[in-house]
């Protein structure tokens, strides 16, 4: 698609805390104090100044000869802050270098900050060294910083609009930075557009007087329709992370110029309805229920990230029927459940817990009764799935014996037996440990009947799903002694968030060891899933790639090479693929590559294109009647 060339307009670009993350002035003061028992006093009153002058509230002419006074900074100094700015190009601006020089002979760099550390920067990304303005260092003899060039314009208050005034460019002028002296250029009458850039900070005093707000230069270029790195500026996509999801994927997303929300807990259905409103990307873990009613409110929603493995608190079929892909971690956090299981199950053997809580009440209870090994006992695992697998491995190299019980015939690993029935199950094991999924129609799997069917002094476990359990029936045969021990992880019903009470008939019994759903709280199962979830979503938003989806329909798709790409998901019926390729050849373009997969429901469809294209086709493709989403990527 053609974009705009803009060839008689300007772009005035600020330096500090635009073009970089950071104010250049304040970075060398930390560099040039480094080791003086006031560096952060210093620091932070040249921050402070910073601060003022940019917003407006105080003489920018007093600001910089203050902080200049405080600096203590030497020549040497300078090759070490330019080696940091370096690594601190806003991201943005990084990834849209392209546009850096296609526009090259149009862009200004007008700085108040200093050319002796702006230059490299900037030059290195295609900036003109002749269109750089900015103030000059003044050096002793020993190379100490002494001052600055009084007689730049740039130190004086007004200085960019003086400067301004003296390029006299002829043309349109649009300026983007982050503080007041900025604006002051739209004041002045001498720029025609004044865009106020948020990537790094936000001056409200600033954002008021802007005739255009830009979270990042993707979102500039957006509004001016030039061309950019991305087809949609990911800074206007919201993402929200709900139940204090692991800091990685906040990390990964905020990298790449999306909007993160992260909040601590879970949010009930209508709290999450209000939120939901305008995001893009969602992410939960096992409480936040994503209901039909919740996706219903949700037009933007394009991808869920489940920071779990189950996704049993998601309605798929709702989320298929909106085009919404759903993503999971189905072994990210295996290993922690595992050793979790295998932990309590020998503590519950050998009565250790019990005897625990004893000696905290101040008994002392040294004997062998009721303390046995796993070594020789029979451990029976109901459900076979990524846990019960690894766990069966653990279990058979401690020495047990393994059963198991699943609805699906399974290929057992090494020794392990499957049961034909879940009572054969029952009846045989010493050790009963549950790894089943959410469904519905796993409800009190495990209730009264059940526990009779078991040995007496079984061991009992229940790191799954709380539902699967009837919590009284368990209770039962803990206190009646049919259970020597039992622990539960998962529960019916969990408090929303730390702050809130738990409450559970299994509170207070001594043979239980009871814990939060924290089987896969490890930090590396956490941080496992924390980047695998998110590079799971961010692939599916970048390219249109659904491996791994649970609810869409699989492809693995090729990088995109000098082209575009649509993707359009629709109702899966006759005829949606001849519209489409109808309209590709009213238009003549040309087609570099084409993939479609379908479920019951959906069809998706990917189509790689040559740049020449039409508005008007791609709104024709939109206005498809089945379609149900539409996205382009370039």
């Amino acid at each position: 698609m053609l974009t705009k060339t803009l060839e008689q307009t300007y772009f005035v670009i600020d330096f500090d805390s635009t073009f970089t993350k950071v104010e250049g002035l304040d970075e060398l003061a930390a560099i040039s104090l480094a080791g003086q028992k006031d560096r952060d006093e210093v620091v932070a009153k040249i921050k402070d100044m910073t601060d003022r002058g940019m917003a407006g509230e105080l003489s920018f002419e007093q600001a910089l000869q203050q902080r200049i006074e405080l600096l203590r900074a030497h020549r040497d100094h300078l090759e070490t802050l330019v080696e940091f700015l370096r690594g601190k190009i806003s991201d943005s601006f990084s990834r849209n270098k392209q546009f850096i020089s296609e526009y090259r002979d149009q862009i200004f760099i007008v700085s108040s900050g200093f050319r002796e550390f702006i230059l490299p920067i900037v030059t290195e990304m295609g900036v003109r060294e002749d269109h750089v303005f900015a103030n000059t260092f003044r050096f002793g003899e020993d190379g100490t910083i002494t001052g600055y060039d009084e007689t730049n314009v740039l130190s004086q208050n007004g200085g960019k609009v003086q400067l301004l005034r003296q390029l006299s460019l002829p043309g349109d002028v649009y300026v983007i930075g982050d503080g007041y002296t900025d604006y002051e250029l739209r004041e002045s009458g001498l720029a025609n557009k004044f865009f106020a850039f948020t990537e790094n900070i936000e001056r409200q005093r600033v954002i008021e007087k802007a005739d255009h707000i830009v979270t990042s230069l993707d979102d500039f270029l957006y509004i001016n329709k030039l061309s950019r790195s991305q087809s949609y500026p990911k800074s206007r996509l919201k993402v929200l992370l709900l139940e204090n999801v692991h800091a990685r994927a906040v990390e990964l997303f905020r990298r790449e110029g999306f909007q993160v929300e992260l909040l601590k807990g879970a949010l009930d259905e209508d709290e999450l309805i209000e939120k939901v409103k305008d995001v893009a990307i969602l992410g939960i873990r096992s409480k936040t229920m994503v209901t039909k009613r919740v996706l219903e409110n949700a037009p933007r929603l394009m991808v869920i990230g489940a920071f779990c493995i189950g996704t049993n608190q998601i309605d798929l079929a709702t989320a298929e029927e909106k085009g919404v892909a759903v993503f999971n971690a189905p072994y990210s956090n295996t290993r922690s459940v595992v050793e979790m299981a295998v932990g309590e199950m020998i503590l519950l053997m050998r009565g250790i817990y019990q005897k625990s809580v004893k000696m905290h009440e101040g008994e002392w209870d040294k004997s062998a009764k009721n303390s046995n090994e796993v070594r020789g006992k029979k451990l029976g695992m109901i459900g076979y799935g990524n846990i019960g697998i690894q766990l069966s491995v653990v279990a058979e190299a401690l020495g047990m014996e393994v059963l198991f019980y699943d609805l699906v015939e399974k290929l057992p690993l090494s020794n392990a037996r499957q049961c034909h029935t879940l009572e054969e199950l029952l009846q045989e094991s010493d050790v009963i440990s549950l790894h089943v999924d959410g469904r519905k129609s796993n409800a009190n799997i495990i209730g009264e009947k059940e526990f009779a069917l078991m040995k007496d002094g079984v061991v009992f476990l229940n790191l799954s799903r709380g539902h699967v359990v009837d919590v009284k029936a368990l209770a039962a045969a803990l206190k009646s002694g049919k259970i020597r021990g039992a622990a539960v992880d998962v529960f019916p019903s969990e408090p929303k968030t730390n702050d809130e009470a738990f409450e559970s008939e299994l509170r207070g019994l001594p043979n239980v060891i009871l814990t939060p759903h924290i089987g896969g709280s490890t930090e590396e199962a956490q941080a496992s899933i924390g980047e695998f979830v998110p590079n799971k979503l961010l692939n599916y938003v970048n390219t249109g790639s659904t491996f791994g989806s649970v609810n869409f329909p699989e492809v693995t798709l090729p990088p995109l090479h000098d082209a575009h790409r649509l993707l359009h998901i629709h109702a899966n019926v006759p005829g949606v693929m001849s519209k489409i390729n109808g309209i590709f050849a009213k238009y003549n373009v040309n087609i570099t590559g084409q993939y479609l997969k379908t479920s019951d429901k959906i069809g998706y469809v990917i189509t790689d294109i040559a740049k020449n294209y039409s508005n008007e086709m791609i709104q024709e493709l939109r206005d498809i009647e089945q379609t149900i989403k539409f996205r382009m990527l370039y």
